[in-house]
């Protein structure tokens, strides 16, 4: 151990997997190499959530000495991958987390930025929006993701351009006091939510759309944005039965 390094911040970085062996060995590799270039005073602490992947996902992360690998032996969900990964990252006692798709979506200095912003800024959770700047970005997916985060504000009454973004950075209350249930997509709508009601304080940072034909294969389909829209309106119902 570094001997300054009791004073440096640990993040951890939750990436959740589901049969990303194609991509994900490039993704870490990327991501490794450009954490270990910035002149970012931290700790890394790489999560994969294997979500019961049928290939080779967990091979390939199990490559990487400097990653912890963590296995769901069934398929649970985007949601319950993340939330196992932020878990992870308390026990490992990270003062900050960020999350990132394993699919390549996500560009290494984005990250960065959003490191950088989650450790300066007086924001408890910071959502990195690909809706500041949509250029890149499919027009469907603006759309979809528009219209969601459109529903996300009726819903709950908290508004971000892009609700649906999985680059996201939380510090300690964030983890702390954001306890969704979501299993599936719906989780990125539900985290809104626990925090409006904790009064968090929530900022956006644009970030760079990627979209890879093999990206777009493995984003939301049109079910998933039905089932995120019933998601919340369970939610919501819930909440107004519960007070």
């Amino acid at each position: 151990m570094e001997k300054n390094s009791l004073s440096k911040k640990r993040v951890g970085i939750v990436m959740p997997a589901y049969n990303e062996g194609k991509v994900i060995g490039e993704v870490l590799g990327s991501l490794l190499k450009y954490i270990k270039k910035t002149n970012l005073d931290i700790e890394p602490k790489i999560i994969v959530v294997n979500d019961g992947s049928a290939d080779n996902t967990g091979d390939v992360v199990g490559e990487y000495e400097d990653v912890y690998l963590i296995n769901h032996i069934l398929n649970s969900g985007a949601g319950a991958a993340t939330r196992t990964g932020i878990h992870t990252a308390q026990r490992l006692g990270c003062d900050f987390v960020v999350t990132m798709d394993s699919d390549g979506q996500h560009a290494s200095e984005d990250v960065e930025r959003l490191i950088k912003e989650i450790l300066k800024s007086d924001a408890d959770l910071v959502i990195g929006s690909r809706l500041i700047n949509s250029e890149g970005m499919p027009w469907y997916r603006v759309l979809g993701n528009k219209g969601l985060s459109l529903f996300t504000f009726f819903m709950f009454g908290v508004f971000v351009t892009d609700s649906q973004s999985g680059l996201k950075a939380l510090n300690k209350s964030a983890m702390e006091k954001i306890h969704f249930r979501s299993n599936n997509f719906a989780f990125c709508s539900e985290m809104l939510w626990h925090a409006k009601k904790a009064r968090l304080r929530i900022k956006e940072v644009p970030i760079r759309a990627i979209y890879s034909e093999y990206s777009l294969e493995k984003g939301q389909s049109n079910w998933d944005v039905v089932h995120i829209v019933g998601h919340m309106l369970k939610h919501r119902l819930l909440g107004i039965l519960n007070g």
